[in-house]
């Protein structure tokens, strides 16, 4: 299933896909990181975190070491020490008080 967003005046309605819009990838990248920070919890031997956002998306945050492999049939991905702690601290920038 395919959700569609009707968006006035912007180049979203003539857009076959949200891929294709032009957009700052790097703080789309930061905004999950700090929102994945939302749903981690421990288990076993490392931290995890519920995944539903988009697999190109979750695959720069594997490129950056923040994330193991999220091509898996696992609804959590494990999340590394280094991405659990930028997690916080990005969670921390944009909705702390």
């Amino acid at each position: 299933m395919r959700w569609v967003v009707s968006c006035p005046n912007t180049n979203l309605n003539n857009s076959n896909s949200f891929n294709e819009m032009d957009y700052d990838k790097e703080k789309v990248d930061e905004m999950m990181l700090a929102l994945l920070w939302l749903t981690m919890f421990d288990e076993g031997p490392g931290t995890r975190a519920w995944k539903g956002y988009d697999w190109e998306h979750m695959n720069r945050l594997h490129e950056k070491g923040y994330i193991d492999n999220p091509r898996s049939k696992n609804k959590s991905v494990i999340v590394t020490e280094e991405g659990k702690k930028r997690a916080e601290e990005l969670f921390n920038t944009y909705f702390g008080k």
